[in-house]
């Protein structure tokens, strides 16, 4: 499974870079709002941190001006994922953009039908948004099931399926139980994936042992 972190603020992107665990970034309008930073250098900058996919999302709804952003965007970087809305406008950008060798991610996914749409657009990721059909009581993993198990009937699909709206671990390991591709959550979320009380008692256990010892390794 793909790591990828869910933020525009650049200084979480290079710490968790630095472990060698991310291997993406998705950003989108509220992230880039809150980043307080101007959006095409922005994603330039992330683009020099990461070499792995970098979402970078339109902002138009209309195909005309929606498509004029999108090759913008994609001339920033080679591995620049051009981000479209799941609607009639985005999904032709997305079969113009693949067509031409270029990354599309399709966002705001809520239904399997929709992922099928995405798949034969020939999307490279398809975000379907867990978090959220939880909000208003859907079970979201249920759509992550669906969608992994219609694209796997299909080996002409090469969609990945992207978990997006992540909220805690276990939306994490049940993706990966399920087969997804790809997860993209906050940087607080990766990093409770660490955590576990066990893990810090026996550490503290082991560290007040070798005091005891009397030893230095250095």
């Amino acid at each position: 499974m793909k790591f990828f972190v869910d933020t525009a603020d650049t200084n979480e992107i290079r710490d968790l870079a630095a472990t060698g665990l991310l291997d993406g970034v998705t950003t989108n309008p509220s992230l880039v709002l809150k980043s307080g930073k101007n959006f095409i250098p922005l994603i330039e900058e992330i683009c020099g941190i990461v070499d792995g996919p970098v979402s970078a999302e339109v902002a138009a709804t209309d195909y005309e001006t929606m498509w004029k952003e999108a090759d913008k965007l994609r001339q920033i970087a080679d591995h620049v994922a051009v981000k479209v809305p799941l609607t009639p406008a985005g999904l032709k950008v997305c079969k113009k953009l693949s067509d031409e060798g270029t990354m599309v991610n399709v966002t705001l996914c809520f239904s399997a039908a929709q992922a099928i749409l995405a798949a034969k657009a020939g999307a490279a990721f398809i975000s379907p948004f867990v978090g959220r059909l939880d909000d208003v009581g859907e079970e979201g993993m249920n759509l992550i099931a669906d969608i992994v198990e219609i694209y796997a009937n299909y080996p002409n699909f090469q969609t990945e399926v992207l978990v997006a709206s992540i909220r805690n671990p276990m939306h994490i390991v049940n993706s990966a139980k399920l087969g997804a591709d790809v997860i993209t959550c906050p940087p607080s979320v990766i990093r409770q994936l660490y955590q576990h009380p066990l893990t810090d008692k026996g550490l503290a256990n082991f560290v007040e042992d070798w005091k005891k010892t009397g030893q230095s390794i250095l």
